[in-house]
């Protein structure tokens, strides 16, 4: 049994104890998160679409923890007019562990 939901602009493909990386929440570490925009439940055969969202279906997770993820450089450079700059980021993260998943 797995479900796609949507959480952050991004859609992610979820199972009963995965572990994954999503945009940051504003949440404790240790405490649960529920995500209602359930778009997709398949169970074996029997596969359910919303129209966006299933009616009734959620995904219940645990927060691991947060974290940042590893630094990209940002560089800008345009050619004959001596323009440089240099910038980088690190993006925050929530690792979740999910729970389970209701339809």
């Amino acid at each position: 049994m797995y479900a796609i939901i949507k959480t952050g602009g991004k859609q992610y493909r979820v199972s009963e104890g995965d572990v994954l990386n999503i945009e940051k929440l504003n949440v404790e570490e240790g405490s649960e998160v529920v995500f209602d925009e359930v778009l997709t439940v398949v169970e074996g055969s029997d596969v359910k679409i919303g129209k966006p969202v299933v009616e009734g279906a959620k995904v219940t997770a645990k927060v691991v923890e947060h974290g940042k993820a590893a630094k990209i450089l940002v560089f800008k450079y345009k050619a004959k007019s001596n323009y440089r700059k240099r910038q980088g980021h690190r993006q925050p993260f929530t690792t979740v562990e999910i729970a389970s998943i209701k339809a």
